[in-house]
This record gives C-alpha cells, sequence and structure tokens, in this order.
C-alpha cells in the first residue's frame, strides 16, 4: 500500500484536478446538469484511455526510437521543470477555449488532465514501480479528477477564485521539485553505466 502512494503523488500532482477546476468551471457553466455530467464522463475515459496507452506502449516507443529510460528521465524532468515554472509565473489560464462538442476529450481530456506533465510522470513511474501500480495509480488520479470536476461548485465557493490559483501554484511547485529529482535519478543512472 505504501508503494502505491508513493507512485500515486506525483501522479497526483501531474494532473492537478483543483488546478484545471477554473477552466473547467468556465467550460461548462452554460451547460445543464446532464451535459456536465457527459462533458465529465467524456474527460475522464479520454484522460484514462491516453495515460494507460502510454504507460503500456510508452516505453516500448523510447526504445524503438533509442532512447533509454536515463535518457527519458533528464528529458522528462527538464519538461515537467519548465512546464511547472511557466506555469508558476503564468498570469492567464492554460489553454484558449475549443468547440463545445469536444470539450470533454479537448481540452479537458486531453491536455489538462493527461497531459505531457502526466504523460511523462507516468511511464517513470511505470519505470520505478512496475505496469500494473503504474497503470493502478494513473486510474485513480483520472477518477479522482472527475470527482474533483463533480464536486467543482462546492469546491469552488470553499476555495474561491484565488485559493483554487494557490492550489495550482503549490502543485507546480511540487512538480518543479519532481522534476528535479527525475535529472538527479536519470543522471544518477548514466553515472552508474544504466543508461
Amino acid at each position: 500500500m505504501k508503494e502505491f502512494w508513493i507512485c500515486f503523488v506525483p501522479l497526483f500532482v501531474a494532473v492537478d484536478a483543483v488546478g484545471v477546476l477554473p477552466i473547467f468551471l468556465g467550460l461548462s457553466r452554460d451547460l445543464n446538469s446532464r451535459d456536465r455530467s457527459g462533458l465529465i464522463v467524456k474527460s475522464v475515459i479520454s484522460a484514462t484511455l491516453v495515460a494507460e496507452l502510454f504507460i503500456l506502449f510508452g516505453k516500448d516507443l523510447l526504445e524503438a526510437l533509442g532512447i533509454t529510460m536515463a535518457d527519458f528521465m533528464v528529458a522528462g524532468g527538464a519538461v515537467l521543470f519548465f512546464m511547472s515554472i511557466g506555469d508558476l509565473v503564468r498570469l492567464g489560464s492554460r489553454v484558449e477555449g475549443a468547440g463545445q462538442d469536444d470539450w470533454g476529450v479537448v481540452p479537458l481530456g486531453v491536455p489538462l488532465i493527461a497531459g505531457p506533465a502526466v504523460l511523462t510522470t507516468a511511464v517513470l513511474q511505470r519505470e520505478i514501480h512496475g505496469l500494473w501500480l503504474a497503470m493502478g495509480a494513473m486510474a485513480a488520479n483520472t477518477l479522482l479528477a472527475g470527482v474533483v470536476f463533480w464536486l467543482a461548485k462546492p469546491i469552488n465557493r470553499i476555495l474561491g477564485q484565488t485559493g483554487a490559483k494557490i492550489v495550482s501554484k503549490i502543485a507546480s511547485l511540487f512538480l518543479a521539485a519532481i522534476g528535479v529529482m527525475l535529472v538527479r535519478r536519470g543522471v544518477m543512472y548514466f553515472a552508474t553505466g544504466g543508461g
């Protein structure tokens, strides 16, 4: 159980469902409850499918391209770090509006729930903790994002717009730290002859 939580937490930080909440509220503002529920279901299913497929085949794809896990750790850690720094200093929202019919898949499912940070983190968690633990932790995180979206209005009332932004920035700070950790692990992997 402890290993599951160690695998779960980096993915939880990468998904950042509370940080996505203001965008979800903006996209679903004019929808009735049935359409809002459909939007949530689409976003969770699309994010789960993309992330789980990447966990299953991402490593094989990397190997086919001649990329080692050490390469991916350093590159993925750097991407996580710079994305999170960008999010920390960005003042606006993460995404521009898309067509209403596609909102559940794009941008909510991909890239807001299952974006580059999540996919990078997911492949690395598979390498560290194994396939089934990574897939289980990823599924738990996408379902949790769906629950957060279902509870969007009460959560937004409690946090307020400023509170949601603060939570998002704190998550970005943790994600930057995880990025640094991944770069460090990748460099150590190279140094010990694993790369």
